[in-house]
């Protein structure tokens, strides 16, 4: 069972740490950052220049002595301000862009070459719909907390400070007082809301979540639906995540009309008191009709981005959650990983010998019990036995999927956990019994197997692969483009593209699991000639049901729950009247896996 992958609550999810996480990728370009800040600071002084030239225009143009002139130089200056203001804000953009897309492009791409170095315990337990969302939320919440933050937030504390000083310096105290408390009021009661409404959101985005995992996994899934005729059962189900979407987004709307709603009474009360006051001032003299006109301009510029607050703080808990459930995936344990000292494993043919391996996926439920065998550098050995026997579970240990629970598997006589992973998986090449390829042509799976292949070494691997005439009939070739997992061949057509694209490899160390079970028997024939030339001078690995493949095997070992059982030539095997014997009897009457 899928364990559901939980994220931080973005209630709990906290600025400070997240930031900290995050400036790493931010200060690998400190220059724009700090010409962006500069500009910042730049853009907020002529802003808060703007009112106050502005006062001096109306206090000119009202006394009647000046009436008749025009005030150029305070017009030109004010014009030039908030030409000022205007140039400083765009060009903190235009710094600050690369910055934002480099930052979201390196992140992305170390969560991603992180998440191939996980084990695939890791991967099986989530799901791959979730994971992505996980990673396109997370990047895009990366620019919109950037931009909030330098947008919207630090601004707006500038300019706070900044109007704040002049209306301690220039008039009474009453007005930063007001300003103060309305300030203060408006915050409280918007974080209080908000945070209110996050729980709500962290709904919405949950439903989302679910609604599109539930999407990916039936679509990838398209052939299991229609076999089943459960289209509408799909549906259904599809169905319940959406009612469970669209009954948090629409509590979600409700609740942003109320925030809104106390949110515009806060700043209607403070912009009336504050109002109340400055006539007060010019009626008893001590203020001018500039005076007036400014403090309503510094109001109105404070209130306009609180407006916003709401939706800024919002989006911001649930960009720094997005952003931490990101940084989770790129914190999450390697179960793999490469010892210290790690050496690299040359390409070479190897001895292989696993030495009374032990493993288990859950502890509770053993699959391999002290299993004991020797491939000779350039020998064949084959197992066979029932499904579950943990036949494959030997090849995903070969590739350090999982490592032993105990024993070791050694190579030339060395712990395969000595090497690197890397250059230990480069010696190995597998035909999976599961073969899912890349929606791309069918040139560029085969290619896979080693990218720098040339065009007639693939078209080489193909051929041998008994690919060239199915190729030959293709309208495109080998342009032709496989669909979604390689939906768009037969099973055989997409084994032998696995077989073209391992030969293309060669490696030192072969294993075929069930490398032709899905291959008609004639096919089956034409290409295991084909795959015991590939084997010769190679350490090679069969895993197979079809007894008859493995015939010619050095050693044919049979396992059952976990362990071997028998093991020998196919000859001595069938003479020994045992477990092989019997399964070799029931196949030769067609009972068995033909």
């Amino acid at each position: 069972m899928r364990r559901k992958h939980t994220a931080p609550h973005p209630a709990t999810a906290s600025l400070w740490p997240t930031l900290v996480s995050l400036f790493p990728y931010l200060w690998v370009y400190r220059r724009r950052v700090v010409a962006a800040l500069a500009c910042l600071v730049g853009a907020k002084l002529a802003t808060v220049a703007v009112p106050l030239v502005f006062k001096r225009i109306i206090d000119d143009l009202s006394r009647p002595e000046t009436l008749a002139l025009l005030p150029i130089l305070p017009l030109l200056l004010y014009g030039l301000l908030r030409f000022a203001a205007s140039l400083c804000t765009e060009l903190r953009e235009i710094l600050f862009a690369r910055v934002t897309q480099e930052s979201i492009r390196r992140l992305a791409l170390e969560v991603f070459r992180h998440l191939h170095t996980l084990s695939l315990r890791f991967h099986l337990e989530r799901q791959t719909g979730g994971i992505s969302r996980d990673i396109e939320r997370g990047t895009h919440s990366i620019g919109t907390l950037i931009n909030y933050t330098l947008y919207s937030i630090l601004p707006t504390l500038v300019e706070l400070g900044l109007v704040l000083a002049v209306l301690i310096l220039r008039y009474r105290p009453v007005f930063a007082l007001i300003t103060m408390a309305s300030l203060l009021f408006y915050v409280l009661f918007t974080i209080l809301v908000s945070n209110w409404r996050i729980q709500i959101r962290h709904r919405v985005n949950e439903a989302d979540s679910a609604a599109n995992a539930r999407a990916i996994d039936s679509l990838i899934n398209y052939e299991t639906v229609k076999y089943f005729d459960n289209e509408e059962f799909e549906a259904r189900r599809y169905d319940e995540n959406l009612r469970a979407w669209a009954e948090a987004a629409t509590r979600s709307q409700t609740s942003l009309s109320l925030l809104n709603l106390g949110q515009q009474a806060i700043i209607a009360t403070g912009i009336t008191l504050m109002m109340w006051q400055a006539a007060r001032g010019v009626i008893e003299g001590s203020m001018t009709l500039g005076d007036l006109v400014l403090v309503n301009a510094f109001l109105m510029q404070l209130y306009m981005p609180l407006n916003f607050l709401g939706v800024v703080y919002r989006e911001i808990r649930q960009s720094l959650a997005d952003i931490e459930r990101m940084f989770a995936l790129l914190r999450a344990h390697r179960e793999v990983e490469d010892r210290p000292g790690a050496v690299t494993l040359a390409r070479a043919p190897q001895e292989i010998h696993f030495d009374s391996v032990c493993f288990a996926y859950d502890a509770r439920r053993p699959i391999l019990r002290g299993v004991d065998f020797r491939i000779p550098a350039g020998g064949t050995v084959a197992v066979v036995g029932p499904s579950g026997a943990g036949k494959s579970t030997l090849a995903r240990l070969l590739f350090r999927f999982y490592d032993v629970t105990a024993g070791a598997i050694r190579c030339n006589g060395r712990d395969i956990r000595e090497f690197t992973q890397a250059s230990l998986r480069a010696t190995i090449g597998i035909v999976p019994q599961d073969t899912v390829l890349f929606n791309d042509t069918l040139f560029y799976n085969i290619q896979y197997g080693r990218a720098d292949a040339s065009r007639a070494e693939v078209l080489e691997a193909a051929r041998a692969a008994q690919l060239d005439d199915f190729i030959a009939r293709l309208p495109e070739g080998c342009e032709t483009r496989v669909g979604e997992r390689g939906l768009k061949l037969s099973g055989g057509e997409k084994q032998r593209v696995a077989i073209a694209r391992t030969l293309l490899k060669n490696p030192a160390l072969l294993i075929f699991d069930e490398a032709t079970s899905a291959l008609d028997s004639r096919t089956e024939q034409a290409i295991q000639s084909q795959l015991e030339a590939a084997a010769l001078g190679r350490t090679t690995l069969i895993i197979a049901h079809r007894l008859s493949t493995v015939m010619n095997a050095d050693e044919i070992l049979v396992m059952e729950e976990g362990g071997i059982v028998e093991r020998g030539r196919h000859e001595d095997l069938l003479a020994q009247g045992g477990v092989y014997a019997r399964m070799w009897a029931l196949q030769q009457q067609g009972n068995g896996p033909a």
